[in-house]
């Protein structure tokens, strides 16, 4: 695999790996200890890690693991890029496949990685490891309607709008949803406008 990482023709799901980022690291973060995180994880995590956005989700994800164990494996990720080993991000869905064989994935992108194509090649690999599960069924993605660079990143991918969701802390978001597994994807060619 160490080939992907230097080939010039490489498909969007092939430029990012994941890396984990257990409990222990979480914890870590949501206690503002980014060295200490990312001695857990295994390279070096950007502040982006400790705003207060990413801090709710790393408290939500803390409880979440103590609810529901089984979705460890489900759970958040660090982005890295292939190329040079750079973190872009983090990822991942937001548990276990639920009684439908439904997923929902989840990214964010650091702002100095942005509009470079990250957030395509995350969904990418978001994507790809979805149909490689058995049980998934169908991914669903949630967008706020004034993100037109994620709306844009979802379409390429082939999600169709299935409604609209109320979230306590995001507001309104359009609900997109897709087959896990789509032999006619195009793997979000193309630039990406946003995330």
């Amino acid at each position: 695999m160490d080939t992907l990482t230097t080939h010039p023709a490489r498909t969007p799901s092939q430029r990012i790996r994941f890396l984990p980022l257990p409990a222990p690291a979480l914890t870590a973060l949501l206690a503002g200890d980014l060295a200490g995180a990312g001695a857990l994880v295994g390279t070096a995590l950007d502040p982006y890690f400790l705003t207060e956005q990413a801090r709710w989700l790393w408290g939500y994800r803390l409880a979440q693991l103590a609810e529901r164990p089984q979705d460890a494996p489900w759970l958040v990720r660090v982005a890295v890029d292939r190329a040079d080993g750079a973190v872009v991000g983090y990822a991942g869905f937001h548990g276990a496949p639920d009684g439908a064989g439904m997923v929902e994935v989840g990214y964010s992108v650091l702002p100095a990685a942005r509009r470079r194509g990250y957030a395509t090649a995350i969904l990418a690999e978001l994507l790809r490891l979805a149909a490689t599960e058995p049980a998934v069924e169908t991914v669903r993605a949630t967008v706020s309607p004034d993100n037109t660079g994620s709306l844009a990143v979802v379409r390429r991918f082939g999600f169709a709008e299935v409604g609209e969701q109320w979230d306590e802390r995001d507001g309104l978001e359009i609900v997109f949803e897709r087959p896990a597994r789509d032999d006619g994807d195009d793997e979000g060619e193309g630039e990406d406008p946003a995330e």
